[in-house]
């Protein structure tokens, strides 16, 4: 009976042992730092290295706070533009916590730090885009928008501990009726447009017809002129040419022009002419050598078209 109690205190003075031991250890991983807290206060410094570590039991508490960057995405959020327009903005925040201790006393955990970034980020994008327009947001000012955002982040993060790294627009859009807007004018405005270069490309095209219309014309007036020019000039040589052979021998100058109007009046076989045999038109039918007086050119009025 002492043995089986003797055995039975043993025990549980083992089973004590063990659970005060495993109470007094605790372990941090490489993603988190710890710190010892006693009646809520600290006492001893972060513990920022991985490992096993121990406290005293049931008066020592262990709180660890992740060393990672953390995110928050912020949700959708209308803010008023400074033409007075609606904005629709997605934005996000990257932090780390900077200051364990007073991380823990002022916001306990990330939830509570996830709720104090969200609203000094709500109140410095409106602050901060309430006095630019939507093109200084969308394209011309933008990252100077977003350094003067982090910076008012990074004042505000302090007081809880919490550094901030990024502060980021993800997208803005303008309202669903706001869009539908802007994409009518936008339309109308790209139909004028082309309604303009339309009709600008239809006053060149007039204008190059009508240059080429005056070119073509001048053009065909002097190869006119050209031509006759040529024209007139063959036929003076031609007639130079011509009265040389005359000069030379005009006897058979003329037997040459008779038979020239003898082909171009019967080549056709039927010419009706009603002259005399006698005629001079037809002396060389009956005279193959006319007498000198008789030897003249026939006149063109001789000639039977």
């Amino acid at each position: 009976m002492t043995r089986s109690l003797s055995g039975a205190v043993i025990a549980i003075v083992a089973i004590a042992a063990i659970v005060l031991a495993w109470m007094s250890m605790f372990v941090v991983d490489p993603t988190e730092q710890a710190l010892v807290l006693r009646f809520g206060q600290p006492i001893r410094d972060l513990i920022g290295s991985p490992g096993l570590y121990f406290k005293a039991p049931f008066i020592d508490t262990v709180v660890y706070i992740d060393k990672r960057i953390l995110a928050l995405e912020d949700e959708r959020q209308e803010v008023l533009v400074s033409d007075n327009q609606r904005l629709e903005v997605d934005a996000f925040v990257r932090y780390r916590i900077d200051d364990p201790l007073l991380f823990y006393q002022s916001v306990y955990n990330t939830r509570g730090a996830d709720a104090q970034l969200g609203g000094m980020l709500n109140s410095a994008l409106r602050r901060t885009l309430s006095e630019a327009s939507i093109t200084d947001i969308v394209r011309d000012k933008r990252d100077a928008l977003m350094a003067d955002i982090r910076d008012q982040m990074i004042a505000g993060a302090k007081r809880f501990g919490l550094e901030v790294i990024d502060v980021r627009i993800k997208r803005a859009d303008l309202p669903a009726e706001n869009s539908e807007a802007v994409f009518r004018r936008m339309q109308t405005e790209r139909q004028q447009r082309a309604a303009s270069y339309r009709a600008q490309g239809s006053q060149q095209s007039q204008q190059i017809k009508a240059e080429a219309d005056r070119k073509v014309t001048v053009i065909t007036a002097q190869a006119q002129q050209q031509s006759e020019q040529i024209r007139g000039e063959g036929d003076g040589e031609r007639n130079r040419i011509f009265a040389e052979a005359y000069g030379a021998d005009p006897e058979f100058f003329a037997f040459y022009r008779s038979m020239q109007a003898y082909q171009n009046s019967f080549s056709n076989g039927q010419t009706r002419a009603l002259i005399s045999p006698k005629s001079d038109f037809f002396r060389y039918f009956s005279t193959p050598t006319p007498p000198p007086e008789a030897a003249t050119v026939p006149s063109p009025a001789a000639k039977a078209d």
